[in-house]
């Protein structure tokens, strides 16, 4: 399996190399060049799978065991899934009135990161071994991203990151899960501006392409193919789990309603569909509603501002996943993905052109969600199931609530929640209910914290070049 950049001017790499790539050095993302077309009889197979065993299937087809043979491969996956607490990893919630809930948050740092960066970490680990390297992780996060990476990676000899939080803009949990790891190969920084403000430094690093090289740079951010590889899971876990049979030709659809912020998990929705899962797209947005536009109204443009709501995890301007989707719907035109892209970014607007926009509206529909919505949709899953949904989950639900309201008939739906509400106090209270908080986040009030101020008026580019020479100076100073 080899993958091409979505701009097409970069070299085709293989699996490992578009692991530690990121970024392709035009500027694009990595794409397989071809993608595995599945047959009735294999997805009729793959709906009797565990969660575990579909990730090992998907993986398989897109890594090749001249990489990573097979059985080594499945004990990575295996580690990987080690210290989730549900047995199932994943588990789906059947509720009242049709809700179907499909809980993404059994990792670490319950939050659906930790399954894509649980894999991935291990992936990671076992090419460093093999060929003795070392790298240094840079991670942005508005809030998730952060600490299931560094829970991914901590401890580990071969591997340092570093990870950029937005001061003020995560909820105090959040910060706590990144904050309070003191290991030495951990370094994080509170940046004093939003999660796209602090991705300017970040892509200016990885701009400098001798430096990337140099000190042996990869981010783990949603940019990674690895985590959008193992977020097509999801889907097809979310199908198997809510079609109501599979004996039937053709399949029958499954509406699958993605919260999203960057837009991994919905890129991994539509790799899926192209591959042949007859699912059907819905993307749930909060008031920063950059796809809802774009997918009602073809306006793929940045508002004036990133706006503050109580699902911030996806307080996102930028959904860099988005390049992904628009490639694939333009049958892979890298010249056409790159002539976008770039408009987009000397601009910050562009209207998509008529042909692509009607595949995007064909492929998806889009919601975008308020706070007194997300408020209100926390309130009735909690009176109607005693359940409790975190903000970004609810973003979803609130779209399934609609739907039932308009008491129409509908396909069977799943909604995917990718954190607990033990994360999101602060929204639970909002919705005037009571939070349960488990221990081990209760215990993050009371540990050691570390964490660099990157106050306004710094330079924050050089202030992350020169945390980068550091560590690679102490790396060579050590072997």
């Amino acid at each position: 399996m080899r993958y091409i950049s979505t701009r097409g001017m970069a070299p085709r790499v293989d699996f490992e190399g578009a692991l530690f790539s990121g970024y392709a050095p035009d500027g694009g993302l990595f794409m397989p060049k071809e993608l595995p077309q599945l047959g009735i009889e294999t997805l009729r197979h793959w709906s009797t799978l565990s969660y575990p065993s579909l990730v090992k299937e998907l993986c398989t087809l897109f890594i090749g065991p001249e990489l990573i043979p097979r059985d080594v491969l499945n004990d990575l996956i295996d580690r990987a899934f080690r210290r989730f607490r549900h047995r199932e990893v994943v588990h789906l919630s059947r509720l009242r009135n049709g809700l179907n809930v499909l809980e993404l948050w059994h990792g670490a740092t319950y939050a659906f990161k930790d399954l894509s960066l649980c894999c991935t970490a291990q992936f990671l680990q076992y090419f460093l071994e093999k060929e003795k390297k070392h790298v240094t992780v840079v991670v942005g996060t508005s809030g998730d991203t952060g600490s299931a990476a560094i829970e991914s990676v901590q401890g580990a000899k071969n591997v340092d990151i570093i990870v950029l939080l937005p001061q003020g803009h995560c909820t105090k949990i959040q910060e706590l899960q990144m904050t309070t790891v003191v290991r030495e190969n951990v370094h994080v920084f509170g940046v004093e501006g939003n999660s796209d403000e602090l991705d300017e430094p970040i892509k200016a690093v990885f701009a400098d392409v001798a430096f990337v090289k140099k000190h042996n740079l990869m981010s783990l951010n949603s940019i990674n193919w690895s985590r959008v590889l193992v977020q097509m899971a999801h889907h097809f876990f979310a199908y198997f789990q809510c079609a109501p049979s599979l004996d039937t030709h053709p399949l029958p659809p499954v509406e699958v309603v993605v919260p999203t912020g960057a837009a991994g998990n919905l890129a991994a929705g539509c790799i899926a569909q192209k591959m042949g899962l007859p699912i059907r797209l819905v993307v749930a947005v909060n008031r920063n509603d950059i796809i809802h536009r774009t997918v009602q109204r073809g306006d793929f443009s940045l508002s004036k501002a990133v706006e503050p709501t109580l699902a911030s995890a996806m307080d996102i301007q930028v959904p860099y996943n988005m390049e992904r989707i628009f490639w694939l719907l333009l049958a892979s035109d890298s010249q056409r993905t790159r002539a976008l892209m770039e408009q987009f970014e000397r601009t910050q607007s562009t209207s998509l052109p008529k042909e692509l926009h009607s595949k995007l509206s064909g492929a998806m529909t889009s919601e975008s969600v308020s706070d007194e919505a997300i408020t209100r949709t926390m309130g009735r899953c909690w009176e109607e199931n005693h359940y409790l949904l975190c903000p970004h989950s609810a973003v979803a639900v609130s779209y399934h609530y609609q739907q039932t309201n308009r008491q129409q008939p509908s396909l069977p739906r799943c909604c995917l929640a990718p954190a607990s509400a033990a994360k999101f106090p602060e929204a639970v209270l909002a919705a005037g209910l009571t939070p349960e908080t488990p221990e081990d986040i209760l215990a993050l009030e009371f540990k050691e914290t570390r964490c660099t101020p990157m106050r306004k008026g710094d330079d924050w580019t050089l202030m992350l070049r020169n945390t980068i020479e550091g560590l690679s100076w102490q790396q060579r100073a050590q072997s």
